[in-house]
């Protein structure tokens, strides 16, 4: 029997939105739910409630979603494209070029990690072991994400749908032709990248087509045929000036969330180009020998080999996962006792960092706390070592922190950007975004705010002796009512060769400790640190009820794109449950409801603190089952009732 559109709207006495008109009628563009991105893993379709019942299963369930990109690498393993990049690097660095890596969201961090973790600390090393040698190299890549430094914090509004911010932000670097250029993008669809790579475009003239594929790179993963429908990814995937790299591994272990398998290949992967690159400079124009690359960590493997190392690092953080598991009880526990966690990192500042930022967008928690906020409502924080808040930074980012000052952007956003309700968001963002913010947000250990219920964590990537700092630290979650600690190690060292201290072991402290290949740049260690953490995380997030199934049913829809993945997902679940009832709902319906909860949250003066979605699919529901008017309260009421979305799916009949 066919479906009937179920008459939700008239039932409910909802005119939709001219908001929601507009972007069913002219932005077709960011409703994304065909890309293979935003699909459903079947190795994690029933993660919440895996993780429920058995952490250690649901935490291999979303770590085995990573031989994806084993399976990848080894099918692009001799690809043109990557020796290509390889030269590129390598030419700039023979030739004082710059190279800049641009990405938003995930990928936005995945550049600045270029920078931060890899490239600079790197070259320091090499300074101080080859002084008046190889000067300023450190500073010759430029890792850069829509929003700036600031977006690092969490996302600003309204500015990853403009190629104008791409554009602007690429000026504003000075990034000039002959520059090289790697454009990042989980989706293959985000206009702030496609911008950027498509200005740098523009510096070429016709004829320079050869020319400017040596420096232009577009990361991204989803498959062409799919992204072709996309005026501004065609754009980008049918010019031949730019040297196209496709690394879709499938779908991601959350649905849509992106910052999982699509960043972690395309980080691994220009690392280990960036590995290639400077050691093919080092040896043949940089004047050293075999034995002096050797000694500051290189091997001689080829191109080939260093992407397929990827296969033992995933098998090695997999090996980890009882170990984990228990650090996943342990924070899951605190934050289910009104209790927080805190994490202490060192040389993985910017992996902990990045993981605990992206846990608020796709989950709903709260973002991390300024130093002016009354209330500490974030679940987490991250400290380093450091005594003060600008050296905080400067160790999170190892060089000065850079903002989008208006005086370089205002004008722009005023003059070019045509969509009154994108103006005005990238307007508001702007006044985000400048260098002020640096100051709003204090990572230094002297920032620890210990709380009853609370957990610490120390996160190192290499294998070496506590500090007192680190022991203490630990030792003084002992010390409180319900305090837990636990320590997280990436090592070259065996396994069974773990950190071994009288003061943790006695108290005993769990120890998450995976084995790597130790590399020059730490690239293995960053990702080894990075799948495990991303796991752990997300395991957390749906043992506290924040997912249904393998999907971010707590999504924020802050921007274009997010919009429609709430939208698809409101789609998702309330035909899922109407299937035997034979009605459904449309997608415009679906999208007219959202919109009318986002206003409701603005009204009331909860936006941000409301799952839009979750009450969405509830209201729906709830008006199916009675063809009677519901309203948002009593979907928060029918919602708090039943504890969390996925109890209340269960439940429903």
């Amino acid at each position: 029997m066919a479906q009937k559109d179920l008459d939700i709207l008239r039932i409910i006495g909802l005119e939709p939105s001219e908001i929601s008109q507009d972007y069913l009628n002219t932005k077709q563009q960011f409703q994304l739910h065909d890309l293979l991105t935003e699909k459903r893993h079947e190795k994690t379709w029933n993660l919440s409630g895996l993780a429920r019942t058995n952490t250690a299963s649901a935490l291999n369930a979303i770590l085995s979603v990573d031989e994806d990109i084993s399976a990848k690498f080894q099918m692009i393993a001799n690809n043109h494209e990557l020796s290509l990049a390889v030269d590129a690097m390598k030419e700039a660095l023979k030739h004082n070029k710059k190279i800049y890596f641009y990405g938003c969201g995930a990928t936005g961090r995945l550049s600045k990690q270029m920078e931060s973790s890899f490239w600079r600390p790197f070259w320091e090393k090499v300074e101080q072991q080859y002084p008046g040698r190889f000067v300023n190299m450190k500073d010759m890549v430029i890792g850069e994400m829509t929003g700036g430094d600031r977006a690092l914090i969490s996302s600003l509004e309204g500015l990853e749908d403009l190629q104008l911010v791409g554009e602007l932000q690429l000026k504003d670097h000075g990034i000039q032709k002959g520059d090289v250029v790697f454009a990042v993008t989980e989706g293959g669809e985000t206009s702030s990248v496609i911008g950027t790579i498509l200005t740098a475009r523009k510096q070429y003239m016709e004829n320079e087509v050869e020319a400017a594929q040596k420096n232009l790179f577009f990361i991204f993963n989803n498959p062409e045929d799919v992204l072709t429908r996309l005026d501004r990814s065609r754009a980008v995937l049918e010019d031949p000036a730019i040297t196209k790299i496709p690394l879709w591994t499938g779908c991601q272990a959350i649905t849509g969330s992106t910052r999982m398998q699509a960043t972690t290949s395309e980080q691994f992967l220009l690392g280990i180009i960036m590995e290639q690159a400077i050691y093919e400079f080092l040896t043949e124009d940089g004047g050293l020998s075999i034995k002096a690359v050797k000694d500051l960590g290189f091997s001689q493997d080829s191109l080939n080999d260093r992407l397929l190392s990827f296969i033992a690092l995933q098998r090695a953080t997999a090996k980890s996962v009882n170990d984990l598991a228990k650090l996943t009880d342990l924070e899951s526990d605190a934050y289910k006792q009104s209790g927080k966690a805190i994490y202490w990192a060192e040389s993985g500042m910017v992996t902990v960092f990045t993981d605990s930022t992206e846990r608020s967008p796709t989950f709903r928690t709260f973002p991390l706390d300024t130093v002016k906020a009354k209330e500490k409502l974030c679940w987490l924080h991250v400290v380093s070592s450091k005594d003060d808040q600008k050296s905080a930074w400067l160790q999170l980012l190892r060089r000065p922190f850079k903002g989008m000052e208006s005086d370089f952007y205002k004008e722009g956003f005023e003059t070019r950007i045509e969509d009154p309700f994108l103006r005005g968001e990238a307007l508001r963002s702007l006044t985000r975004a400048g260098k002020e913010q640096e100051l709003l947000y204090d990572f230094s250990k002297l920032s620890i705010d210990i709380q009853p219920n609370g957990m610490g964590i120390v996160c190192l990537l290499m294998e070496d002796e506590l500090t007192d700092d680190h022991r203490n630290f630990l030792q003084s979650y002992g010390s409180i009512p319900g305090g837990k600690s636990a320590l997280v190690v990436t090592t070259s060292k065996t396994k069974d060769h773990r950190l071994r201290d009288p003061s943790i072991s006695n108290a005993q402290v769990p120890i998450v400790c995976a084995s790597f290949q130790r590399d020059p740049l730490e690239v293995r260690q960053h990702i080894g640190m990075k799948m495990a953490l991303n796991a752990h995380s997300t395991c957390v997030m749906a043992k506290m009820g924040r997912l249904v199934g393998n999907t971010m049913t707590n999504v924020s829809p802050a921007n274009l794109k997010l919009i429609g993945r709430a939208t698809n997902l409101i789609l998702m679940h309330v035909n899922d449950k109407l299937s035997g009832k034979n009605v459904q709902v449309s997608y415009s319906q679906a999208n007219a409801i959202l919109y009318d909860m986002i206003r409701y949250a603005s009204e009331t003066g909860k936006t941000g603190k409301l799952p839009e979605v979750a009450l969405s699919i509830v209201r729906i529901l709830e008006v199916a089952k009675s063809t009677e008017s519901v309203t948002w309260e009593k979907a928060q009421d029918v919602l708090d009732e039943a504890g969390d979305l996925e109890a209340y799916l269960t439940s429903f009949s």
